[in-house]
């Protein structure tokens, strides 16, 4: 992701993220045989003005005086991933905050606190995660199609499911940025697994957890893990749910503060 700096108004006015490249997918991908030239030849700025049309957002952002809590509040609140921390003065963007990276903080800086009480309970007795209407996809899935459920559901992730129930792989948004690497947008016909191959090397699999683990054991094995969410199974390790970042730190910082309980998200 990278901050939109736009000149004429001498502001940052935007993010850039693989959101918008899976929405010119969406947007302009008909079949293999049509190549999309315009992914090619728009400008960022012709792409703003055309998707903005259907739904504008200020950039939110935050300054560098601003507590944790805010910050925390305002990703979850706003449902974005990337908050931009920018100086009142000067106008530049000093860093980019995101859920992966304040809930790693917590872990490091915090461990020699005393924790609270609910760290010990489990995400059953806490309520923590989705666990209804969870989108999935199949290993022969086209791509095309999990480009569609990422924009129609407004998720960022799909646990891939074999024919028996089992969780075998997951496709994120952040896969798709492959496509883009090695300019193989053109067929998104193909199926996720054919596209799942060309994935880095140091993938280590689905990580996954049980309903029944607490949430002390959670924020570990995902902040070591270094993913977005884990993946909810049961003993037949069909998938349950989804646990993402912005559950746990709803649960760690907004939930005992008294902050209203966000939407559900599945994201």
């Amino acid at each position: 992701a990278a901050p939109l700096w736009e000149s004429k108004k001498q502001s940052f006015v935007g993010m850039l993220t693989i959101t918008d490249f899976i929405n010119i997918l969406h947007r302009y991908y008909k079949s293999p045989m049509v190549q999309i030239y315009e992914l090619e030849e728009h400008k960022i700025e012709t792409w703003r003005e055309l998707y903005l049309q259907e739904t504008f957002k200020p950039l939110v952002n935050i300054s560098p005086d601003a507590s944790l809590f805010d910050a925390v509040y305002s990703l979850i609140k706003n449902k974005i991933h990337r908050l931009p921390v920018i100086d009142p003065i000067s106008g530049n963007a000093l860093y980019i905050l995101t859920h992966k990276r304040i809930l790693k903080f917590l872990q490091l800086f915090m461990s020699d606190m005393p924790k609270p009480g609910f760290m010990k309970q489990n995400l059953d007795e806490l309520g923590i995660g989705t666990y209804h209407n969870i989108a999935f996809i199949h290993p022969d899935t086209p791509i095309i199609k999990a480009l569609n459920i990422f924009v129609e559901r407004r998720i960022s992730a799909l646990p891939v499911v074999d024919e028996s129930g089992k969780v075998v792989d997951i496709y994120s948004k952040f896969d798709v940025i492959n496509l883009a690497a090695e300019k193989t947008y053109n067929n998104l016909d193909i199926t996720v697994t054919q596209a799942l191959q060309h994935r880095s090397q140091y993938f280590e699999g689905v990580v996954k957890c049980s309903k029944l683990e607490t949430l002390e054991t959670i924020v570990d094995r995902i902040v070591r893990a270094e993913v977005h969410r884990l993946v909810v199974v049961n003993e037949a390790d069909s998938i349950v749910g989804i646990i993402s970042l912005s559950d746990i730190l709803q649960a760690l910082i907004l939930t005992p503060a008294g902050a209203k309980q966000k939407e559900t998200e599945t994201e």
